[in-house]
């Protein structure tokens, strides 16, 4: 059983996520399959099949986030604080050496991953070429588009 690495406020995110669905979600479609069921013949009842196909939406996201949850290992990010090298959890500010623009990449798990919101998964491969690196490296990373270079400004564990 691999162990999924994410950071304390992911891991609130999720079980915040499970208990909504278990608490509130469940409740809810159960509720609605009651009330679908009560209209009559099931075979031609639309509400009743949509209502079972929530339920099973529902509960097949509630076994995922158990089984992401049970494996969980939450990196506790402020132990991390004052090293100068990049791994998990780290908050490191870069310069595209093309287009000078500045971007900055937290490293996250998997399950916590949102490159909107600058958060990026451990996996990707921005940060698999920033890990063990140091303010002042330059990082060459292949992307989709082409190979990027980027400078690391600035590391941060926040």
């Amino acid at each position: 059983m691999d162990k999924v690495p994410m950071t304390a406020g992911g891991y609130a995110a999720l079980a915040e996520e499970l208990r909504r669905r278990q608490q509130e979600e469940r409740p809810r479609i159960i509720q609605q399959i009651s009330e679908a069921r009560a209209h009559g013949d099931l075979s031609e009842n639309a509400e009743y099949h949509a209502a079972k196909e929530s339920q099973s939406l529902n509960e097949g996201r509630i076994a995922e986030l158990e089984d992401k949850l049970s494996r969980a290992e939450v990196i506790d990010i402020a132990k991390l604080t004052g090293s100068t090298t990049i791994k998990f959890g780290a908050t490191v500010t870069v310069v595209d050496e093309d287009t000078e623009e500045e971007k900055a990449y937290q490293i996250v798990g998997e399950t916590e991953a949102d490159v909107k919101s600058g958060r990026v998964s451990i996996t990707s491969p921005i940060a698999r070429a920033l890990i063990g690196k140091k303010v002042g490296d330059t990082v060459e990373v292949k992307t989709p588009g082409g190979g990027k270079s980027y400078e690391i400004l600035k590391v941060a564990f926040v």
